[in-house]
């Protein structure tokens, strides 16, 4: 049977996947495993009754889905502080502020309106270690915490949960951004109310898109994950810069002046070179993904700068950090932790600090971005195969090797199993786009003629 939890949580189509039976029984057994020892037999084992911090994305299934979550919780005997909409980034924050011992953000990131998810995150603001999200998985079968009378938790609205989050991001910025305009596009996701009152407050001209929340209109051609319309609206006003976050605002791509899309990948390249020619980047090492272009770690080589790569997955990168008490860390796709301000990828607080630099060097984004060369890279996602099998296929691995023998150093290959959608994705770089195209063109064939389901 598939593992439940993915790269970043539990994802599906909303009261399909992601039921509403499904969100009570991850609250409850969550209530078990993380209680971190408050809850026995019902009862509180250290005086008082655990606290847990829950928020969501605006999109319409969040509302029920928060709603069964909250009262799986407090049902267990959880206390459930109601943070309402907010980013990802700004619930791992509060976590760790209020000392709460976990939280529940219900969002699918950059997926389209009528999917969702719950990520858990324990004390601290850390998203979860496998094996706790295991346990949280095999308790779903076990008995359920039903402590009565004052043993209930109640559910109460964090009243100031943006303002804290607000004045902690403000608190971050040692460079005002006065003089720079910046297009923010908020994917009419969670950051639509707060990314634009961040960044007015740091003294920046802000122009916004896509921070009109329906409940249905999250990430619909707007956000990081469509960025002609940011591109679009940055020439048509002249801007410096525009800004895209995701769904739930843990991510930030950018575009330039001349609306070239600037991804995860140069804006780590862009904040490590700063932060070591300040003496602010640990062990002068970025953390990085296996996904992440080659160039950059070519670029970090040039600059003296070492790059230690994870899995996919922005809480393998944090766990990197946490391990080797380092700076900065993120993925190409636009996760980048400052583990000195944030547990986890925050898009707002990225693209501060990325405007920040600007700010610091009097230099415009295409030429920051210039410390790296992006190296030709194709991703092919094959849908519709068992992305359970790949990596025990024999013709598979065989035709990797040869692509690999193919590209020798000038390259690489690189396949995996999506960690949110049922699909393999398969990624090439290589010196010119044709090669690139030409092997992961090839490879995809094999993928979906050996995993047809």
């Amino acid at each position: 049977m598939p593992r439940l939890f993915g790269t970043d949580g539990i994802r599906g189509l909303a009261n399909s996947d992601l039921t509403v039976e499904l969100a009570l029984g991850l609250a409850q057994a969550a209530a078990v495993v993380l209680g971190k020892g408050r809850i026995a037999d019902g009862r509180r084992a250290s005086g008082r009754r655990p606290v847990a911090v829950l928020a969501r994305d605006p999109r319409i299934s969040g509302e029920f889905i928060a709603a069964a979550v909250a009262a799986g919780l407090a049902s267990s005997g959880v206390d459930v502080l109601d943070a309402g909409v907010i980013p990802t980034p700004a619930a791992a924050f509060l976590i760790a502020d209020i000392g709460a011992d976990f939280g529940v953000m219900i969002s699918a990131s950059h997926n389209p309106a009528p999917d969702n998810g719950i990520k858990f995150f324990a004390q601290g603001g850390t998203k979860l270690p496998d094996e706790v999200e295991d346990r949280i998985e095999a308790a779903l079968g076990l008995p359920k915490l039903a402590p009565t009378g004052v043993e209930v938790g109640r559910i109460t609205r964090f009243a100031d949960a943006e303002d804290r989050y607000v004045v902690h991001l403000m608190s971050t910025l040692k460079q005002r951004l006065d003089g720079l305009h910046v297009v923010l596009d908020c994917a009419h996701g969670a950051a639509a109310g707060l990314s634009p009152e961040v960044f007015t407050l740091a003294g920046a001209k802000v122009t916004v898109i896509g921070a009109d929340p329906n409940g249905v209109n999250i990430n619909d051609g707007v956000g990081s994950t469509h960025l002609a319309q940011l591109a679009e609206t940055v020439l048509n006003h002249g801007a410096d810069l525009g800004i895209a976050h995701d769904g739930d605002a843990d991510r930030c791509l950018a575009v330039d002046a001349n609306g070239a899309m600037i991804d995860g990948d140069q804006i780590m390249a862009i904040l490590a070179v700063s932060l070591k020619q300040r003496g602010l980047l640990r062990d002068d090492t970025l953390v990085a993904t296996v996904m992440s272009n080659l160039g950059l770690k070519v670029a970090m080589a040039e600059h003296g700068i070492s790059m230690m790569q994870t899995k996919v997955g922005d809480r393998y990168v944090l766990e990197a950090l946490g391990q080797h008490k380092l700076t900065l860390g993120g993925e190409q796709s636009g996760h980048v932790i400052m583990s000195d301000y944030a547990t986890t990828g925050d898009g707002i607080l990225t693209g501060l600090h990325l405007m920040a630099e600007m700010a610091r060097s009097k230099k415009s984004l295409a030429q920051l971005a210039s410390v790296m060369t992006v190296y030709p890279q194709i991703m092919v996602n094959v849908a519709g195969v068992d992305h359970h099998s790949l990596n025990s296929n024999a013709v598979i691995s065989a035709a990797v090797t040869v692509a690999e023998k193919l590209l020798a150093d000038s390259g690489r290959v690189l396949l995996r199993p999506s960690g949110t959608e049922p699909l393999v994705r398969v990624m090439v770089e290589a010196v010119d786009q044709q090669t690139a195209d030409a092997i992961a063109n090839d490879l995809a064939a094999v993928v979906r003629e050996q995993l047809a389901l």
